[in-house]
Parts: C-alpha cells; sequence; structure tokens
C-alpha cells in the first residue's frame, strides 16, 4: 500500500509538472507575516526574509495565493526544516486564513487603523487538508514552526509545496523557507498572562457546532481540555475558575456543606495542559444594575434543582452567613491541595467611583474571613482604600495613574494591566482593524513600563446565537458602546475543535519578545531599555515598520548571543 501511495504521487507531481504554464493565471508570492492580506488585495510585495528565533519559541510564514480561475482541493506540504548536518525540527503546523466580518468601525480608530472595503479581515487559521477559493480573491496561508528548546542552533531550510486545481488544471508552486536558530534559549515566560474564556451553555453550544452540551459531560471535558491546551499555546498562565461556579453545595438549617469535585477537576485539566502557574477565583459579586449602581455578592441557591446566584446586599443575614463558612471552608481546600499560594481571588469586576464605597465593604468581608488570599481586580479606579494585592487597571488608566502604581509595587503589589474594548485610539490592542504588529507590541509595553501581567477578557467570548465567522462586533445597548471586532474573542469553534487566529500568534510572540527583553534585561539592561524604546517611544507611538521591529529582534538576539 505504501509503494501504491508513493506511485500516486508521483504521478499527481508528473501531472503537476506536465500541465500548461500557469503564471499568467496564478500570482503567488511569500509575504510579510505581519501583511494583513484582504479578498480584495492584488498587490503582494515579495518577502524572502530568513526568520530569526532563539531556541523555544517559534518562527511564522505567510504566503498567498491568487487566481484568475477557481482554485481548488488546494493542500499545503511543507519538507522538514533541516540543517547542513541533517538535523531536522519537528513538523510545522499550517493553515488557510480565513475572513470574518467587522460591521462596525471602531469609534476612536487609531490613526493607523486598517479599512477593507468588504469589512472582511482575515484571522482564523484554519487547519485542514483542502481549501477552495473563488476566482480573482487572496488567498492566505499560515505556516507555524515550533522551535524545541535543546534545537541547534545555526540555519535550517526546508520548501513550502501549495498544489491544487486551477481552473481543473492541476498545478504546483514552491518557495524554499529559512529559519536561523540563534544559540539563545528562551526561559519559561515570567509574565503573567490570563485570557478569560467562557464555557456558558450557551458558549459551548457554539464551541460544539450548534449542539446542546451537557455540564461535566465527556463532551464539557473534551472542550475544556481543548481550551487548556490553545490557552497553553500562548503561554497564557493564570486561569480564571469561579469557585462559585464549580464547587456544589448543600444546605441544612443554615449550615453549608462543600464539594469541591468538579472544581479540583477543572484545576488538573490545566495543570496537566501546563497552562496553569496561577488560579484566578472568579467574581463573587457585581452591580445590581447599570454601570454606575453598586456592588452586592452572589449567594448560590437552588431553584427547580438548578444553580442560581442571588444577590443580597453584603450587610445581610444570609450574605454573610453564606460566606462566613464559604471562604473558610475554600482557604482550607486550597492549602489541602497546595494550591493557596498561587490563588488569588476576584471581588468584582471594574469598580469605579460611585461604587467603590460598595466594593470595599465586600472586599474587607473577605479579607477579614481570609486575610492570606490576594485580592486581584480589574479596575478603573485606584482609590480602593488598598484592598488590593494585584491591581490590574485598563491600560489607559494605567498611563495616567502611573505613579500611584510605580508605588504600590514599591510597597510589594503587584501591577498588571488589561485591554478591552478600550483604550482605542493608537494604543495597542487586539482589535482586527488594527495593524498585527500592534498585538504583538502589547508585550512590549509591559516591558517598557514595568506591568508584570496582562489580562483580556475576550478568549472566546462568542455571542450567543450568532456566528463568531460572520460578525465579530457588537453594539452594547445599554451604554452605546461598540465592542470592536477582535475584542470578544482570539480564537473560533468548529464542532468541538478550536482554531488559533492571526491575532493569537501576535500575542504569542509578543509574550516571547518580553521573556528575550527580559533576559537581555539582567545581561545589559541600557541596552533593553533602548532597544525597547526605539520600537515603542511612548503609550501610544510605536514604530511599527516591520524591517525596523526585526532588526530590533536580530539585536535582541545577538546580544543575548555574545
Amino acid at each position: 500500500m505504501k509503494h501504491l501511495a508513493y506511485l500516486s504521487f508521483c504521478i499527481l507531481l508528473m501531472a503537476c509538472a506536465n500541465t500548461s504554464d500557469t503564471k499568467d493565471t496564478i500570482s503567488f508570492a511569500q509575504v510579510d507575516p505581519f501583511l494583513k492580506v484582504f479578498r480584495e488585495s492584488n498587490f503582494f510585495p515579495e518577502y524572502n526574509e530568513t526568520e530569526e528565533v532563539a531556541a523555544g519559541e517559534h518562527a511564522t510564514f505567510q504566503f498567498v495565493v491568487r487566481s484568475a480561475a477557481t482554485l481548488k482541493d488546494l493542500a499545503i506540504e511543507v519538507s522538514p526544516f533541516t540543517n547542513e548536518q541533517g538535523v531536522t525540527l519537528p513538523a510545522v503546523r499550517s493553515g488557510f486564513v480565513d475572513f470574518v466580518r467587522v460591521g462596525r468601525q471602531t469609534p476612536d480608530r487609531a490613526k493607523d487603523a486598517i479599512t477593507s472595503l468588504s469589512h472582511y479581515y482575515p484571522d482564523p487559521i484554519i487547519e485542514k487538508d483542502r481549501w477552495n477559493v473563488e476566482r480573482d480573491m487572496a488567498q492566505p496561508i499560515w505556516l507555524t514552526a515550533n522551535i524545541p528548546s535543546d534545537a541547534a542552533p545555526g540555519d535550517y531550510k526546508a520548501t513550502f509545496r501549495l498544489t491544487g486545481k486551477a481552473g481543473g488544471k492541476l498545478f504546483r508552486q514552491e518557495k524554499e523557507i529559512r529559519i536561523k536558530v540563534y544559540p539563545v534559549i528562551m526561559e519559561e515566560s515570567s509574565l503573567w498572562v490570563t485570557n478569560w474564556f467562557g464555557t456558558s451553555p450557551e458558549k459551548m453550544k457554539i464551541f460544539n457546532g450548534g449542539k446542546e452540551v451537557e455540564l461535566y459531560s465527556p463532551v464539557y471535558w473534551d472542550m475544556i481540555k481543548e481550551l487548556a491546551l490553545k490557552l497553553k499555546e500562548c503561554y497564557s498562565n493564570v486561569i480564571l475558575i469561579s469557585p462559585l461556579q464549580y464547587v456544589e453545595f448543600s444546605e441544612k438549617d443554615g449550615t453549608y456543606t462543600f464539594d469541591y469535585t468538579q472544581f479540583d477537576k477543572m484545576v488538573s485539566i490545566f495543570k496537566e495542559a501546563g497552562a496553569l502557574k496561577m488560579i484566578e477565583g472568579g467574581h463573587i459579586a457585581g452591580r445590581t444594575g447599570n454601570w454606575d449602581s453598586q456592588f452586592e455578592p452572589y449567594v448560590p441557591e437552588y431553584k427547580d434543582g438548578k444553580k442560581t446566584r442571588v444577590q443580597y446586599p453584603m450587610s445581610s443575614p444570609r450574605a454573610q452567613n453564606f460566606y462566613k463558612q464559604f471562604i473558610p471552608s475554600l482557604t482550607a481546600h486550597l492549602k489541602e491541595q497546595q494550591m493557596g499560594e498561587i490563588y488569588a481571588q476576584h471581588i468584582a469586576d471594574e469598580p469605579i467611583s460611585s461604587n467603590i464605597k460598595s466594593y470595599v465593604e465586600i472586599a474587607r468581608f473577605i479579607k477579614q474571613l481570609a486575610p492570606e488570599i490576594k485580592i486581584i481586580e480589574a479596575c478603573h479606579s485606584h482609590d480602593l482604600e488598598n484592598t488590593l494585592d494585584i491591581w490590574v487597571p485598563q491600560l489607559n488608566f494605567y498611563k495616567d495613574g502611573y505613579d500611584f502604581y510605580r508605588e504600590r509595587q514599591k510597597q510589594g503589589d503587584e501591577v498588571w494591566f488589561y485591554t478591552c474594548l478600550a483604550p482605542q485610539g493608537d494604543f495597542a490592542n487586539r482589535f482586527l482593524e488594527q495593524p498585527l504588529i500592534k498585538t504583538r507590541l502589547i508585550h512590549w509595553l509591559n516591558f517598557k513600563y514595568g506591568a508584570t501581567g496582562y489580562l483580556h477578557w475576550g478568549f472566546n467570548q462568542w455571542f450567543a446565537n450568532n456566528d463568531p465567522y460572520k460578525e465579530t462586533t457588537l453594539m452594547n445597548t445599554e451604554s452605546g458602546n461598540t465592542l470592536p471586532g477582535g475584542d470578544s474573542w482570539i480564537v473560533y469553534p468548529d464542532n468541538g475543535k478550536l482554531y488559533g487566529s492571526t491575532r493569537l500568534e501576535a500575542m504569542r510572540d509578543g509574550i516571547a519578545d518580553y521573556t528575550l527583553l527580559k533576559m537581555l534585561e539582567r545581561k545589559n539592561p541600557e541596552l533593553a531599555k533602548e532597544l525597547c524604546r526605539l520600537t515603542v517611544f511612548h503609550w501610544t507611538l510605536y514604530d511599527t515598520e516591520g524591517d525596523h521591529f526585526r532588526k530590533t529582534r536580530r539585536e535582541i538576539l545577538e546580544a543575548l548571543s555574545e
């Protein structure tokens, strides 16, 4: 059978070689991985750079094909990357970049925002064996080479081959691609990274191709494992797990008992995937109404056999009785499982000046019950009476309160930052309309301004009853704010499988950049600072030119190689 398969492959190659010349029909090029190729694109600047990396990170490549005839059965083949000594690197992952719709422009657009005339932007990387492309449509193709930590330094070459049918005729296109591995081994990243993922019934249904998913069923846990592996790929190491959601309980005459079975299973899945260094305990309180309303804690109750969360004032006997039992039980369990030191608890999301008093009341109550538990929060205000141990301001609020946050770090607190639908304008973010390099530069901001973590709420927050591929924006009907394309998710579902995206790859590589800069900082702090400064001048001014970026990366790698 192997001989027959090989013979069939040879016949296919001969057929491809003997087809009529396709130069006038097909455009095929390697292009800059930072370039966003649109369906309507028809000019592709040739790019044949050697991708330069440290051992332990990734090299990415992008190709584009466009034809005056319909392309069918496109297939990707990449030979092993091999050096002169015959040493090979692991197999390359490949995929066809698909397009998603951005129906509403970001209200405060950056000066360098990219406009698509069709409103469709390249993003999902679809890992399928075959792909079809309509005539006169550009099709980007993405390759990712995972460089092992023990990869031998040196130059590696591979051949990228694209085959298929153009107007019914077989064709083949090839390009040589190259990687240079420097004698540098990238360390495990010290940057705390959390991407909040959704597991609500609505999101799991979208994840599962529109089919309902029973809570804690084998299918449910398989999809949790898929989430864990994808989070690991992008160096996420902080996992948001809600104890109110995953800890089951029973109550009799005001006395509670707690079952941690499902909570522990969630933790074990992310541990086994290598994606867990810290646990964020999900929020125990929320607003009682609109954005300016006060916070009240949730108390879980069973109604008609289903667990719900009912809000009560912190001063109420119902809330106090529950938390006086739950928090000591939780802390005891965490200590028993040797997770106490890696656990941080959220109180309520994004406190602002109008509801700080109610936030502080809840936070102080929890701290009295468990002084050892760290409190973490995404916050819009630093006037929180020092109730936080891990401050996570929105990036623009981090800028505005920078002196305050530096002082908190001196006092022993941690400071991260987060982005979401804001800040907009020229701040780096993960929006589809922004140049891809700006998603990567988010983590250069981490290095420049000393924030030791990054938080984003939208890993897979797909909209209910909506196809994530057909529309990526949403209007907030309460405030009139637009959720920009690319804010709510950075991965895409396909019947229980998750596809990554070009933005996810850029984020991952930005975290690798941060790690290399931290390594250089120990060796030559002034050089690390200056190379970062020449790329990120200040909070909203960056050099996003690709060749300049690659030159800076080369200087980092060369300095670390000495």
